[in-house]
Formats: structure tokens, sequence, C-alpha cells
């Protein structure tokens, strides 16, 4: 049984994180032909507004399924101002991609994002974009991760002996140093451990334009993740509103259970008022269209429709309320 990972996409403005969005969802089959941000054709920026300044506005989901995982990519608004959008994203986040632009280096926007997810601990794995434009050699760059977010960022490059990863892999666990010395190959379930407790941090390099270095990505958070362990009580936490054909929809992710069509959830609103209502329909959205299910279980993301007074931050079950934005 395949993995089910929720997955967010988190750059500065600009670095290229719908390009490489894109990317994935092309290499992956989900979609037949790439869009462009200049070309106003992107799969997943299908709001008026954004394909007319070409810039992410509102969090979007998509699917996409590799060899060992089934992925739900959470896209963020890139600009600063619609952080808080970015923000309310992670706490629903098994890992985070982080997109550094190679031209630009690390700017100011993407240290916020990087202490954001230290602050919601969320796994990342880091990828460099633009690196067909840029000045810097990629251990010029690798230097620049490890000086601004961590020793432990390592870069994983494509096409190189696994020695040679090892070796670099050799300083950042005393385990890994041990095996290295002793000349035993580390292994990728260890590595993805380390990574699930942010105590590694790998950085891959290449051009989401240019489709350079994008499978070597796309293979690595394929073999790199582990599926979390989710609670058989139900909870659910909502991250966003919005509103389809007049329809209202609650968009949340299962945290523990399952949720049926038909059942009935009890909560309290905003102005304190109390609410018991019949879910009438769910949704599993990709992009701007979606399938029809009858239920979803932990891992899940679904729109549901049926809830009249939900908001963003809210939880259900055994989740409490989540914390304003910081």
């Amino acid at each position: 049984m395949k993995k089910k990972i929720t997955i967010g996409i988190l750059a500065h403005v600009d670095a290229g994180k719908t390009t490489l969005s894109e990317a994935l969802l092309y290499l992956s089959g989900k979609i037949r032909k790439l869009g462009r941000v200049d070309h106003k054709n992107t799969y997943l920026d299908t709001n008026a507004l954004e394909r007319e300044r070409g810039i992410t506005i509102f969090s979007k989901q998509a699917r996409f399924s590799a060899e060992e995982t089934d992925f739900i990519l959470l896209d963020t608004p890139g600009h600063v101002d619609f952080s808080a959008e970015t923000e309310r994203t992670l706490s629903l986040l098994d890992y985070a991609i982080l997109v550094v632009s190679g031209a630009d280096g690390v700017q100011n926007h993407t240290r916020t994002l990087w202490n954001l997810l230290e602050f919601y601990h969320v796994p990342t794995f880091i990828f460099v974009n633009k690196c067909d434009i840029a000045v810097k050699m990629k251990d010029e760059l690798e230097a620049e991760l490890k000086r601004t977010f961590s020793e432990n960022c390592v870069a994983f490059h494509e096409a190189e002996r696994k020695e040679e990863l090892d070796e670099r892999l050799a300083a950042v666990s005393e385990d890994f140093l041990e095996r290295f010395f002793e000349g035993e190959p580390i292994a990728d379930a260890d590595i993805a451990v380390l990574i699930s407790r942010r105590k590694l941090f790998p950085a891959f390099f290449g051009s989401a334009l240019r489709m350079q270095g994008v499978e070597h990505f796309l293979g690595g958070i394929d073999r790199y993740t582990l599926s979390p362990d989710y609670d058989e009580r139900f909870g659910a936490k909502v991250y966003k509103i919005s509103r389809a054909g007049g329809e209202r929809i609650t968009y949340m992710k299962l945290t523990g259970g399952a949720l049926s069509a038909r059942d009935e959830l009890s909560y309290t609103a905003l102005d304190g008022k109390k609410y018991t209502e019949k879910i009438s329909r769910i949704r599993l959205y990709s992009g701007d269209k979606f399938e029809q299910t009858e239920s979803v279980s932990a891992g899940e993301i679904a729109a549901v429709l049926g809830l009249s007074a939900t908001y963003a931050g809210q939880g259900f079950g055994f989740e409490a309320a989540a914390c304003k934005p910081v």
C-alpha cells in the first residue's frame, strides 16, 4: 500500500515555486502539458487575478503519485502580503518543500519561511531552483544553506556515487559517521527517519523551467518520506473556507478517524453559537477539478459541504482551534 503524504511548497516570490509544482505534476503524469506562469496557463493558479499578476494568492491543492507515495501538494502564496494564508497550511503538512532561488540566494522572506517551518516543526526538503542561471556554484549554494539555515543541510546531487553522499551524511549523525568509517552504506530508511525528525535537510539542485534535476528531486521526496501515525479517534483541522457555485466549502485535513457524507458534526462558531449540521457532500480537489466521495480517512484533505459557520483554523474532534498566525 502506498504512503499518503501531504507536502507543502513554499518560497519567496519569483523563486519558481509554481513552476516546480507544474514540473512535478507533469513528471508524475498528472498533467500532459507544462503550463507557465508567464503564459497564464498553470494548473494551480486558476484565479483570474493570479493569472493576471503572475503570482499565487490562494492556497490550493493538487494530487499526484510517485512509485511509493500518493502526494497531496498544497501550493501556498509566495508574496509576503499573503503570508497568513501560507501559515494556515503549515499545521497540515507532513513535509515541506522550500524553494530557494539559485540566482538570488536566500532572501529575507525565505528566512521567515524557514523560521515558520521550524516553529511548526515541519520536516523540510530544499530545492535550489534556477541553477541554470545561477552565478554561484552548487557547493557555494550548499555552503550558503548551511550558514543561513542549518549545518544539517546536505546536498543530494544527481548522478553521484552513494559513497560521496554517505561521506557528507556522516557529518550529520554520529551513527552515520560510525557506519561510514566501517564501510557500511547508510540505508534510505535511516535517512528518512533523520529527515522526519528535522535532523537532516536534503538539498536538491536544478531548474524547474528546464526540467533539470526535477526527476531526481521527485525520487528523493518519494524515497525519503515516512507515513505519519494517525489517531483512531476523529480529528480534523480546517484551513480554508471558499465558495463555488453558490455553495460554501470547508477544506479540512483529517488527523484521525474517518468522516462520511451524512455524518453530523457539532461545533461552536466564532460568535459562540453552537451548531449541529449534517455533511451533505465530500469532495477531493486537484486544481479546480474534483471528484466526489462517500467517505475519507485520516491523512486525507477533503472539501466538505453542508457546514454553514466553520472558520479557518477551527479544530474538530480532538483537535483544538489553531493559534492566530505568527
